[in-house]
C-alpha cells in the first residue's frame, strides 16, 4: 500500500529519512557520501549499486579518488530529491556494509 503525501509532508518525510542516513551530506538537491574503501571493495560496491540503481531507474555518480570512493545521488539541476533517490542512498549504505564486513 502506498501512502500519498502532499508536497510539504513529502519534503518533511524525505528530510527525516535523510537524517537517518549517517555520513550523507546534502548539497542543494543532491546528497553525497565519501567512503574510505580499497579498490576491491570499490569494485564490489559499484556492482551492487548498479543493480539497485538500474531497478530504480536512477544514475548515481560514483568516482574513485585516491583511497576513497565518492558517491552523489540526485539531479543537481534544481529538481528536488525523490523518494527513490533517498531509497537508493539507503541501499548504498546496505551495500557498503556488505562489502566492508566480509
Amino acid at each position: 500500500m502506498r501512502v500519498l503525501f502532499n508536497s510539504r509532508a513529502k519534503h518533511d518525510y524525505l528530510s527525516d529519512a535523510l537524517t537517518l542516513l549517517s555520513g550523507w551530506t546534502r548539497e542543494g538537491e543532491q546528497i553525497r557520501r565519501t567512503l574510505e574503501i580499497d579498490e576491491t571493495q570499490h569494485a564490489a560496491l559499484t556492482e551492487r549499486v548498479k543493480v539497485v540503481a538500474d531497478a530504480l531507474h536512477l544514475r548515481p555518480e560514483i568516482s574513485r579518488r585516491s583511497d576513497s570512493t565518492q558517491i552523489r545521488v540526485g539531479h543537481g539541476n534544481g529538481e528536488p530529491l525523490t523518494e527513490g533517490e533517498v531509497l537508493l542512498a539507503a541501499r548504498i549504505e546496505d551495500a557498503y556494509r556488505a562489502v566492508t564486513e566480509s
